[in-house]
């Protein structure tokens, strides 16, 4: 073994040694990516499935409006045990925004007449857009008028003699053809980059403040330097250790993703068949669970590790730079935000990745993530983005590495 290869080796192991005694670095590197990542995916799958089936098992208030001669239909919507029907009053828009109020169907004065006589009479359903239960009243609302059109086309139709046939020649069927790994992609092709990437910066923020700043702070980063040791490989013996925190964080987030998965799935598509089959949707019907795509999973922490090395780099350097451990708390922190805005730009609908995406840092892991934990390989995709972001940790290593040599940097008063 060369000597600085035996010098970098001695740094990284006094460092690891020092960096596995502090609680902070052990809580991100093991406490979070084990427990905490696990519980909040079960609990929050847990939460939304029994909001959701709480808030379809009640019965929304709706208002009718008009339907003045329309007794036949305020007699139906009364008779429907999913909905309780409330005086009219004029302020129905102001109920609905503040949620006192579900939904408001508003009808012509003769809409019983109009259907007698085959006259067209529109039906306007009032909701708070992006309210849940507003949004279970509104659809239930649809399905019931969906329902009436159809059986008054088709009394219409037996009175004059004509097949009921004549109004439905034909029924819709919706079958999915995607295999589980696709649709496993699509519900968590998202969240999985978003909650491995974090996990990364996060890893690596701690150690990296900690084995520089904390050092200047507790006085001890002046005697490694006055060791008989290169720059560079106390440089690199640091780095090493703030490498390992991020890839251990990854990968024990993985691992305990890929037992919190296939059951946030199951639970989650259990929840789309009872709501696919409430509505009768032949979607229901295909027995599909999501799941994701193992190799392809492996494979995105593996183009994790360039990005790994880019915020141990960073971290390093911005690390170095703070005069004490809060100031370079103060500079980490925001740059979270650098970190979670990409990943969330990956989850948005319509962005697919493309040969200029795949060099913008940390989107580009994002969106191949997505297309890996569906089982879709691009080889094209996979080198360019696994080759730009080596050229962006090994730029951003270098120029940690020409700080680490700079007095004027680690000794900043």
């Amino acid at each position: 073994m060369s000597p600085f290869l035996r010098h970098t080796l001695t740094v990284y192991t006094k460092e690891l040694r020092e960096t596995l005694r502090d609680r902070r670095t052990l809580v991100s590197m093991f406490v979070i990516p084990t427990v905490a990542i696990p519980l909040l995916m079960l609990g929050f799958t847990v939460v939304t499935v029994k909001l959701v089936t709480q808030a379809k098992s009640e019965t929304s208030s709706v208002m009718i409006l008009g339907a003045a001669q329309s007794p036949a239909v305020k007699a139906a919507l009364a008779a429907n045990p999913k909905l309780r029907i409330v005086p009219t009053d004029p302020g129905y828009r102001t109920a609905i925004s503040g949620k006192s109020l579900r939904a408001a169907v508003e009808l012509a004065d003769d809409f019983d007449q109009a259907l007698t006589e085959s006259r067209r009479s529109d039906v306007r359903i009032y909701h708070y857009d992006g309210d849940l239960k507003s949004g279970i009243a509104a659809s239930e609302l649809d399905r019931f008028f969906r329902d009436y059109r159809e059986k008054a086309v088709q009394a219409t139709l037996s009175a004059r003699g004509l097949p009921a046939a004549l109004a439905r020649p034909y029924d819709i069927a919706r079958q999915n053809v995607a295999p589980p790994e696709k649709v496993g992609g699509a519900m968590f092709g998202g969240i999985i980059p978003y909650i491995i990437v974090l996990l990364c910066f996060t890893g690596a923020m701690y150690p990296a403040m900690d084995l520089t700043a904390g050092e200047k702070e507790r006085g001890t980063l002046e005697t490694l330097l006055a060791s008989p040791v290169p720059r560079s490989a106390i440089v690199y013996g640091k780095f090493f250790v703030v490498l390992t925190s991020a890839l251990s964080t990854v990968i024990l987030a993985g691992l305990s993703t890929l037992v919190s998965l296939p059951l946030s799935g199951w639970l989650i598509g259990g929840m789309v068949k009872g709501a696919a089959a409430t509505a009768g949707a032949g979607a229901a019907a295909t027995g599909v669970m999501p799941q994701i795509n193992p190799l392809g999973f492996l494979v995105s922490l593996g183009m994790v590790v360039p990005v790994a090395i880019l915020f141990a780099a960073v971290l390093l350097a911005v690390s170095v730079f703070a005069r004490t451990y809060k100031e370079a708390q103060s500079y980490a922190g925001p740059m979270i935000m650098v970190v979670i805005m990409p990943t969330v730009a990956a989850m948005l609908p319509g962005v697919e990745l493309n040969l200029g995406l795949s060099l913008i840092p940390i989107l580009n892991v994002s969106l191949v993530s997505k297309e890996l934990v569906s089982g879709t390989f691009n080889p094209v995709h996979l080198a360019v983005i696994f080759g730009s972001s080596c050229v962006y940790a090994a730029a951003a290593l270098a120029f940690a590495t020409q700080l680490f040599k700079r007095e004027s940097v680690l000794f900043r008063t």
